[in-house]
């Protein structure tokens, strides 16, 4: 099998690696040539994941076209305000009846739509849709560190598909068809991740950070009960399990900023020194725009999106929810 990997960052690449260490023939695309050519000459990517050899099985390309027209499937692993252009540009070259997956951790910039949407609006609802996602830092995978995931989507044969080519060695694949509980988990975790690095950032102690973790969790389990999800998806690998994975992680890019803006950083400052895209950044506005349209109760989100947002001072926002009314912890 051909997979093609769209997208040469750290996550991509780890994917990538993975594919071909798997079984499958990786064709791992990026659009930055510069980045290409050096991963061809060195046969790995020393930009995002220094030390990891390039297993056979998988090959570097530069035309994005010509990867997807001799794929047998197709993986995305782009930030998530890159998805839907992507997903545009290569739209023309898919092979009828295949699905579309993808391992992206956000929603769709400016709608608060969760990315499957976004999907179904450019290839049409006929085309099978799976989610890669769960508790999973890139260059852990890379190494061969033991990981699980869980591969979510609109049909069980091709979420299958999907998982046995990822499945193998040290990386486990599990399946769902709860899509929505699968993105929406991915998404509303990069928003709590910034909360909890804030707290340490200030210096709030582990009492907090547990304490920011579970409250957290509880505001996740009520937006997916409005949209509908199933709250075992909530407490498995695409939502605890990525939920405590980044809020605890010091790979976590999004704990990263969180540390940042509680030690008195700029956002600015953080981001540039972060080198990577932060997908908590848009998706802080987006998971905000997401729970005032469902009416959904989410202060800990809230505080973060006007932390990065509003200029609101992360003090501030500790005394704010700290001085919440005293009410029974399971509503």
């Amino acid at each position: 099998m051909k997979i093609a990997v769209l997208g040469a960052g750290s996550w991509g690449t780890a994917l990538a690696i993975q594919l071909a260490r798997s079984g499958a023939q990786s064709l791992l695309w990026g659009r930055n040539a510069a980045d290409i050519a050096m991963m061809r000459e060195q046969s790995g990517n020393p930009r995002f994941l220094p030390g990891v050899d390039f297993p056979a099985g998988l090959l570097v390309c530069d035309d994005l076209s010509a990867t997807v027209q001799q794929a047998d499937e197709v993986l995305l692993a782009v930030p998530s305000h890159a998805f839907a252009h992507l997903l545009e540009q290569i739209q023309p070259d898919l092979h009828p009846g295949k699905g579309i997956a993808w391992a992206c951790k956000g929603l769709q910039p400016g709608t608060g739509r969760l990315l499957h949407q976004a999907a179904r609006d450019i290839v049409g609802a006929e085309r099978a849709l799976a989610v890669v996602t769960g508790p999973s830092f890139a260059i852990e995978v890379a190494r061969g560190l033991p990981t699980a995931v869980t591969v979510a989507g609109t049909d069980e044969s091709y979420c299958r598909t999907i998982a046995q080519a990822l499945h193998g060695g040290s990386f486990r694949a599990y399946t769902s068809d709860d899509i929505v509980g699968a993105e929406l988990g991915g998404a509303v975790k990069n928003v709590l991740a910034v909360a909890t690095g804030i707290a340490d950032g200030m210096g709030l102690g582990n009492n907090a950070r547990a304490a920011l973790v579970t409250r957290g969790m509880a505001e996740m389990m009520r937006l997916g009960r409005a949209l509908n999800a199933n709250q075992q998806t909530l407490i498995g690998l695409a939502g605890l399990g990525d939920l405590v994975l980044t809020c605890t992680g010091d790979l976590s890019r999004n704990r990263r900023l969180g540390l940042d803006l509680g030690a008195g950083k700029s956002l600015q400052e953080s981001v540039q020194g972060i080198g990577q895209v932060v997908e908590g950044v848009s998706t802080s506005e987006e998971i905000w725009r997401m729970a005032t349209q469902h009416e959904v109760d989410m202060p800990i989100s809230e505080k973060v999106y006007g932390i990065i947002h509003q200029s609101w001072s992360p003090a501030q926002c500790l005394r704010d929810l700290l001085a919440r009314e005293q009410k029974p912890e399971h509503i």
